[in-house]
C-alpha cells in the first residue's frame, strides 16, 4: 500500500485514538538516527515469491503451530511463544513493547527485527534498537523517509500481513489471531477492530 493510500486510514486511526501525528513523526526521526543500516533486500527476499505465515500473540498460537507454513512472520512476543516451542520466527514485526533478551538471541542468530516506531515508544527505541547486532528494518505509521519504511498496517501483526502483501507474498496465512477476544482492554479491542478492517482490504476475512 502507497502512503497516499495509507494516509487517510492513518489520519482515521489518529483521530479514534486521539493520538498526534507529530509523536510518531518524531519516533521516526529517532528510529532513524539509531538504524545503521537497512535490511529491507534481506526481509523481501525472504518473502518474494514465497508462502509467508503470519503469527499472532493470540492465546490460541500454541495450538496452532502445526499449521504455520512457509516464511514465519512473528508479531511481538509471540516470537517468545514460538521459539518455546522450538520455532524461530524469519521476522518479528515489534514496537518493542514485547522485547525481551530472547529478541536479542534471535536477532544475533539471524532473524529481521522490524523494528516500529511511533509517538509512545520512543524510550524503548532508545533502548532496544542499539542492542539489535542482526539484520533490522525500521518502519513508521507516518511518511515513509530514508531507511524508514511505510508498508501500510496498524499493529504488529497486520503490520506484518501488509508487509508480505507488499514484498511480494504468493500466500499470507495466519494463526495465533483472535479478533473478537473479549479479555482485553479497551485500547486494545479498539486495535483488534482496526485489525479486521485492515486485513479485510487485503482481501482475508479473520
Amino acid at each position: 500500500m502507497k502512503f497516499e493510500e495509507w494516509e487517510p486510514l492513518y489520519e482515521e486511526i489518529l483521530a479514534y485514538f486521539a493520538f498526534e501525528r507529530e509523536g510518531d513523526e518524531e519516533a521516526a526521526r529517532v528510529l532513524a538516527g539509531l538504524l545503521s543500516r537497512d535490511d529491507l533486500p534481506a526481509l523481501r527476499a525472504l518473502i518474494e515469491g514465497k508462502t509467508v505465515t503470519v503469527c499472532g500473540n493470540a492465546p490460541c498460537l500454541p495450538d496452532e503451530i502445526e499449521e504455520i507454513e512457509g516464511t514465519v512472520l512473528a508479531a511481538d512476543a509471540a516470537a517468545e511463544v514460538l521459539a518455546a516451542r522450538g520455532v524461530r520466527p524469519d521476522a518479528v514485526f515489534t514496537d518493542l513493547d514485547g522485547a525481551t533478551d530472547v529478541l536479542i538471541e534471535m536477532n544475533r542468530a539471524g532473524t529481521i527485527v522490524v523494528v516500529h516506531a511511533h509517538g509512545d515508544n520512543i524510550p524503548l527505541v532508545r533502548n532496544w534498537t542499539p542492542r539489535f547486532v542482526g539484520p533490522l528494518v525500521g518502519t513508521t505509521q507516518a511518511a515513509p523517509f530514508g531507511r524508514i519504511h511505510n508498508f501500510g498496517g496498524f499493529s504488529d501483526g497486520d503490520r506484518a500481513a501488509f508487509t508480505a502483501h507488499a514484498l511480494g507474498a504468493t500466500a499470507v496465512r495466519f494463526v495465533g489471531f483472535d479478533l473478537d477476544d473479549t479479555g482485553v482492554d479497551p485500547v486494545k479491542r479498539g486495535k483488534l477492530a482496526w485489525a479486521r478492517r485492515l486485513l479485510a482490504l487485503l482481501g482475508h476475512d479473520l
